[in-house]
C-alpha cells in the first residue's frame, strides 16, 4: 500500500478538514493524552482508545511509518486523594490502574501505543522546560512556592479553542489564587503540602502541574514540532490549550500541525454523568457484553461525532456483526487466499478503492463499514453462484476489517459467544442434533425436518457441511 496523497483530517486548531502533509515524508508522529490512572477507565477513556487506535492502523494500513505516543498521568491531585482515601501507595495504586488499563484495552483490541510515557519519570524534562519558561518570562515563581503561566503574555493564547482573553476572563472558571499576577495564569509547578509525594526543584519541594507534564513529554518523545496530537472532547480547553503556551513560548516553534479530538459518550441519550447513575466503567460493560460488540459500537460512528450508549444502540451493533460473520461463516479463512488476493489477481478491487476513498475522507468508519457490508453481500452471492471467489472475498472482508480492529475471530466463536441465554445447554443442542443425523440416517426425513424446524425456533440455526453440522444461535424476532 502507497502513502496517500489524499487524506484529508479535520483539525481542530483551523476547523476545517486538511489535506494530511507529514513533516516527514512517509512519517507520522502523534501524541494523544492519556489516562489519569487514579480508578478504572470508562467509556469515554475506550471512546478515545478505540478512536485512535484504528487512526494509527489505517495510516500504517496506508503505508505511514507511525510513532504513536498516548502518555500515563501517575502524579495528579485526584491520585493522591484517591490513594488517602484507600489507605495506599500512590505507586501502588497507579501500577494497579495501569494493569488494568493495559488489560481494558486488550479485550477491546486496541493495540499498544509504541510509547506510554509517565509523568513521574519525566520530572526531570519538566523543570527543564519550567526553567526555560522563567528564563523566557513566560513563568514566574510566586512566594508561595508554586509556578506560574503568564497567559496574557503569549499572543496566541484562545486560539485553538477560538476565544479571548476578556471571554475567558468573564465566563470561564477561573481558579481564584492570590498569589497569582492574573487569574487566568495556570500552575507549572506546585508547592508540596506536608506528606504529600514531592521532589526537589529549584523553586523547593512540588510536583508537576497537569498541563507542564503533556508538554515535556511529547518533546521528549516527538520533537518541538509534531504531525498530530489527538485527545477526548473535554480536553480542547485549557488542557491542550495551555499544552500550546507551554510548548511554543519554550520551544519558540509550531507545537502541533494538526489537532484531533474524538466525540463524547452519551448514555440513553444523556451526558454520562456519576451523579446521573450513568456512568460505566469499560470493565463493568464487558461483564455483560462481547468486547467487539462495544468496539463496533465505538466504531460505527464517525470519531468525531457523539455516540450513544443504550441496551438498542448495543443490540444493532451485534445484529452488524453478526450479518458479517455470518457471511464468514463455513469460509477456509487461512491459507493462500488469507491476503484478499486470488491466484489470477485482484478480487473486486473497488471495495478496496471505495474503503480508502472513505477512510482518506477524516476516516470516515461509517462509510467504510457500508462498503463493507456491500463486500459481504457480494461473498454471499459469491458463496451461492461462484463459489471459487468466495475465500478470496471472505479474506478481502477479514483484511479490510482487521484496519478497523474488528472480524478477526473465528466465527462459530463469535456467533455462539451471543448465547448466554440460550434457550438449551450446548449438551442438549448436540444431542438433538445426533438424533437428526440418526434419522436423516434411517431416511426419516421427516423427524429430521422437525428437529430443524424445533431448534430454529428456538433462535439456533443448524447450518450442514460435508465436515458436519454446526449451529449458531440468532435471538428470536421481538427478544432482547
Amino acid at each position: 500500500m502507497n502513502v496517500s496523497a489524499d487524506l484529508q483530517i479535520y483539525n481542530t486548531l483551523t476547523r476545517r478538514k486538511e489535506v494530511f502533509t507529514p513533516i516527514e515524508p512517509g512519517r507520522v508522529r502523534m501524541y494523544v493524552c492519556g489516562m489519569t490512572v487514579y480508578d478504572y477507565c470508562h467509556l469515554g477513556h475506550a471512546r478515545v482508545m478505540v478512536a485512535f487506535d484504528v487512526i494509527t492502523r489505517y495510516l500504517r494500513h496506508r503505508g505511514y511509518d507511525v510513532t504513536y505516543v498516548r502518555n500515563v498521568t501517575d502524579i495528579d491531585d485526584k491520585i493522591l486523594r484517591r490513594a488517602d482515601e484507600n489507605g495506599e501507595a500512590i505507586s501502588s495504586l497507579t501500577e494497579r490502574m495501569i494493569a488494568a488499563m493495559h488489560e481494558d484495552e486488550a479485550r477491546l483490541s486496541v493495540l499498544p501505543p509504541d510509547q506510554e510515557p509517565r509523568a513521574t519519570r519525566h520530572i526531570d524534562d519538566i523543570i527543564a522546560m519550567i526553567e526555560t519558561l522563567i528564563a523566557k518570562e513566560y513563568a514566574y515563581a510566586a512566594d508561595n512556592g508554586d509556578v506560574y503561566y503568564r497567559v496574557r503574555k503569549f499572543e496566541g493564547y484562545g486560539k485553538l479553542n477560538n476565544r479571548d482573553l476578556d471571554e475567558m476572563r468573564s465566563g470561564a472558571r477561573v481558579e481564584v489564587d492570590e498569589h497569582k499576577e492574573d487569574p487566568l495564569d495556570f500552575v507549572l509547578w506546585k508547592a508540596a503540602k506536608p506528606g504529600e509525594a514531592s521532589w526537589p526543584s529549584p523553586w523547593g519541594e512540588g510536583r508537576p502541574g497537569w498541563h507542564i507534564e503533556c508538554s515535556a513529554m511529547s518533546k521528549c518523545c516527538l520533537g518541538d514540532t509534531f504531525d498530530i496530537h489527538g485527545g477526548g472532547p473535554d480536553l480542547t480547553f485549557p488542557h491542550h490549550e495551555n499544552e500550546i503556551a507551554q510548548s511554543e513560548a519554550a520551544n519558540g516553534t509550531t507545537f502541533v500541525n494538526t489537532w484531533m479530538h474524538a466525540g463524547a459518550v452519551r448514555v440513553n441519550q444523556e451526558k454520562m454523568s456519576k451523579s446521573l447513575g450513568n456512568f460505566f466503567t469499560i470493565r463493568e460493560v464487558l461483564e455483560h457484553h462481547d468486547p467487539e460488540v462495544v468496539r463496533y459500537l465505538l466504531v460505527a460512528s464517525h470519531y468525531r461525532s457523539a455516540i450513544n450508549y443504550s441496551p438498542d444502540s448495543l443490540a444493532e451493533a451485534r445484529k452488524s456483526l453478526e450479518r458479517f460473520y455470518n457471511s464468514l461463516e463455513g469460509m477456509t479463512l487461512d491459507g493462500p487466499a488469507r491476503d484478499g488476493r486470488a491466484a489470477d489477481g485482484e478480487v473486486a478491487p473497488e471495495f478496496e478503492t471505495r474503503f480508502t476513498a472513505a477512510m482518506d475522507d477524516d476516516f470516515n468508519t461509517p462509510e467504510a463499514l457500508s462498503v463493507l457490508f456491500e463486500l459481504a453481500r457480494e461473498l454471499n452471492r459469491a458463496k451461492k453462484e461462484a463459489p471459487e471467489r468466495a475465500p478470496a472475498l471472505a479474506a478481502e472482508l477479514r483484511r479490510l476489517g482487521a484496519v478497523l480492529g474488528l472480524l478477526q475471530q473465528e466465527p462459530a466463536t463469535f456467533l455462539k459467544a451471543g448465547a448466554s441465554d440460550l434457550p438449551l445447554s450446548e449438551a442438549e443442542i448436540q444431542a438433538k442434533i445426533d438424533a437428526r443425523a440418526a434419522a436423516k440416517k434411517a431416511k426419516d426425513f421427516a423427524t429430521a425436518d422437525a428437529i430443524r424446524d424445533e431448534l430454529a425456533a428456538l433462535g439456533i440455526i443448524l447450518k450442514d457441511a460435508r465436515e458436519g453440522t454446526s449451529w449458531v444461535f440468532e435471538k428470536p424476532e421481538g427478544e432482547t
